[in-house]
């Protein structure tokens, strides 16, 4: 066999090793220790009810920001995790901290009023650095992020 033919067979039996190793890479891939997703608030003049802000979806799961409207303004604010609303308030673990500095959210953070969460951006931070992973909501007032609510989640989610 001429040596560009056989050259030519080893080069497409790697391409194809690699091109099968990829899937099964891409697929052990874990989700990041500390994320964050912002979202933009809706227009003014939306109609009354609840309306969608905003969404991300990865394969790590998903991510819904709505808006309750009255008269046109939206009054609150709040996320949806993988179909499930998140209203409980609690406050992140003091191991979020280091994620949260290194996604712009400065410490201390001002807590907004259960039910009222506004702001003219937002933002939802995911640390799973921690023993526990968390989800934070987060409203933007003037330069500072104002945490609206957060959970904690499911390992691997």
């Amino acid at each position: 066999m001429p040596l560009s033919r056989l050259f030519g067979a080893a080069l497409v039996a790697g391409a194809a090793t690699i091109a099968l190793a990829q899937p099964a890479f891409a697929q052990k891939k874990e989700p990041p220790a500390c994320g964050a997703v912002s979202f933009r608030a809706i227009a003014p003049g939306a109609p009354d009810g609840e309306t969608d802000a905003g969404l991300y979806k990865s394969r790590f799961g998903k991510i819904e920001v709505k808006a309750e409207v009255k008269g046109g303004q939206a009054t609150n604010y709040y996320m949806v995790l993988n179909g499930k609303r998140i209203d409980a308030s609690a406050n992140p673990p003091k191991a979020a901290d280091s994620c949260l500095k290194s996604k712009s959210v400065k410490l201390p953070y001002q807590k907004q009023a259960a039910g009222a969460c506004t702001g003219n951006r937002f933002r939802v931070v995911i640390d799973r650095s921690g023993k526990q992973p968390v989800a934070l909501f987060f409203g933007l007032h003037g330069d500072d992020w104002a945490y609206c609510s957060g959970t904690t989640l499911e390992k691997g989610a």
